[in-house]
């Protein structure tokens, strides 16, 4: 089935978050990373990201700072504003945008989103709109459009379902309770202008709309919990996992009233055993745990709960709880991006912290020449490899063609997580 999205504002100026298009004092300390990720944990669905910026040096900052804010969150970002260029789009969709939105009131953005739609495919483009002149412009040229934008009273008023489709509407309430009737008009999403993290809970919001037969992205659970099977107390086991590096971080407890407040607020919520009662985790500590995924086990009397976790899960400060080894055999680690993430860790520390004789810091003193240079024998010795019956060759000339890439993505900042990101995009 497909929900209505609920959507987020965040306006960005001089590589800080600030309060709006025309109010751009700065919002609290500025970290649009930050701002960003309490938006995904807080749940909403998407995040409409407007680069405010005034020349080409801001907008590259602004783009930098949309690519750390995609390698951040997991929901999607639509991003538009100082569009100029295809180039401009090009950079935005490669920083990690699933959209880009043209501004429809400059003439040549709508010469740019043809040509935009042609070459991203028109899912990729959305048309952003403040009049209803600039609707009916829209409207003519929906065929190379992935969605419309509106952003002017008059233009959410004369929109209909059938005119358009994926159209994502901004709303000045902060409450979502003045977006249903828009929802139940047929538009895909809604965005209140003014909405910012602790000031609404969306979660809740989002029952509320489910109540009303709205359908919305909420948690929901396949197995209820009178179909667990409990222990001798009437509680679950709850094994806590980091949804990114599968670390074991904790174990606990939940009760009915910890496993259906888990579900309603998205955040781990536990029985604690020695208190006596329920357990929000980080309520106090601030060190949060946002459910990810939930399973279940095959009896049906353990859960998996994969979390974003904030801070440490130990009570001593330790990221997890299985911090102490009291037995091990030695073995080689063969989990391929734990391997990639740890040879790629080293070749960071070099560039941070330089060794003598070390042949990556030679690398990076010669610079981005030497390295590309590099890059492209090894890839010439794969194939001449590949020629060769025996798939020894290959291992090898393959791991060292990926080493001197790794040197390469350090020298540009770019991460393995930046790379399995693009890769389950596509």
């Amino acid at each position: 089935m497909s929900w209505k999205e609920l959507l987020a504002p965040l306006f960005l100026k001089d590589k800080k978050a600030v309060c709006g298009f025309d109010d751009t004092a700065q919002y609290e300390d500025g970290d649009a990373v930050r701002l960003a990720a309490a938006y995904d944990n807080g749940g909403v669905d998407a995040l409409l990201v407007f680069d405010l910026s005034q020349d080409d040096a801001q907008h590259e900052e602004s783009i930098a700072m949309i690519k750390e804010i995609a390698r951040t969150v997991d929901i999607p970002l639509y991003a538009g504003g100082n569009i100029r260029r295809l180039e401009d789009v090009k950079k935005l969709i490669y920083a990690g945008c699933r959209k880009v939105f043209l501004n429809f009131s400059k003439e040549s953005n709508i010469e740019l989103a043809h040509e935009a739609s042609l070459r991203f495919g028109k899912d990729k483009i959305m048309a952003c709109i403040k009049t209803k002149e600039e609707m009916e412009e829209a409207l003519a040229h929906e065929v190379l459009l992935g969605g419309f934008l509106l952003l002017g009273e008059e233009e959410q008023e004369a929109c209909r379902p059938e005119e358009a489709a994926n159209v994502y509407v901004m709303t000045g309430e902060c409450s979502f309770d003045a977006a249903s009737p828009l929802f139940k008009r047929g538009v895909t999403g809604v965005c209140p202008y003014s909405c910012l993290p602790g000031g609404t809970d969306i979660r809740e919001i989002k029952h509320r709309l489910l109540e009303e037969g709205v359908a919305v992205n909420t948690f929901e659970s396949d197995v209820s919990w009178d179909e667990m099977k409990k222990n001798s107390d009437g509680m679950v086991p709850v094994v806590v996992q980091d949804y990114k590096t599968q670390e074991v971080l904790m174990v606990a407890y939940m009760n009915r009233q910890a496993f259906e407040t888990t579900v309603r607020t998205g955040k781990m919520t536990y029985w604690s055993r020695s208190r006596n009662e329920l357990w929000v985790k980080g309520l106090t500590s601030g060190h949060v745990q946002y459910v990810k995924e939930i399973c279940i086990d095959c009896d049906s009397d353990t859960l998996l709960a994969k979390v974003a976790q904030v801070g440490a899960a130990c009570h001593t400060g330790n990221k997890s709880c299985f911090y102490r080894t009291i037995l091990k055999k030695e073995y080689d680690e063969t989990n391929p991006l734990k391997v990639f993430e740890d040879v790629f860790q080293v070749i960071q520390d070099r560039k941070l912290n330089p060794k003598e004789g070390s042949y990556t810091n030679y690398l990076f003193d010669k610079g981005i020449d030497k390295i590309l240079k590099k890059v492209g024998e090894e890839a010439t010795e794969i194939i001449i490899a590949a020629k060769n019956p025996d798939a020894e060759e290959i291992k090898y000339e393959i791991s060292d063609f990926l080493y001197h890439v790794m040197v390469l993505m350090v020298q540009k900042g770019v991460t393995w997580e930046d790379i399995t990101k693009e890769l389950a995009r596509r």
